[in-house]
């Protein structure tokens, strides 16, 4: 496979005549923020929303341990 001369990591087969510099940098720009988490953990929470909930009880419970 021959590599591009400008880009190594690049293979010459690769064709972005058609894509769209900056398609996603709106979205990106107000936040992104990706966590993975272990495979049995994803098990226990269905969606996002079950994890964001979670963090925050844990957030709350934290905050009153650390006032008491």
């Amino acid at each position: 496979m021959k590599r591009m001369q400008k880009d190594s990591d690049m293979l010459e087969e690769y064709d972005f005549s058609k894509g769209v510099q900056g398609k996603y940098a709106k979205r990106y720009a107000k936040g992104a923020n990706v966590v993975v988490i272990d495979a049995d953990i994803a098990k226990i929470f269905p969606d996002h929303a079950a994890v964001n909930q979670a963090l925050r009880s844990l957030t709350d419970i934290a905050k009153k341990l650390k006032t008491a």
